[in-house]
């Protein structure tokens, strides 16, 4: 079965791949805030919400490396 990639989870693809950092907050379980950051300063520039699991999937993966 073949699922497409959330929006979530694409937007935050294009910040990695543009070289840009992010932080994750984990306001509660299943959700997750992400804080898009510069890539120069690391100052915020964006936070978006989601529950979307691919995007939880990925963050996950990410903090285990």
């Amino acid at each position: 079965m073949d699922h497409e990639m959330t929006y979530d989870l694409e937007r935050l693809l294009r910040w990695e791949q543009a070289g840009a950092t992010w932080e994750a907050i984990w306001p509660r379980p299943g959700e997750v805030t992400i804080v898009l950051c510069t890539c120069d300063s690391g100052e915020e520039v964006d936070r978006y919400t989601s529950a979307a699991p691919d995007l939880l999937d990925h963050v996950r993966s990410h903090s285990e490396e």
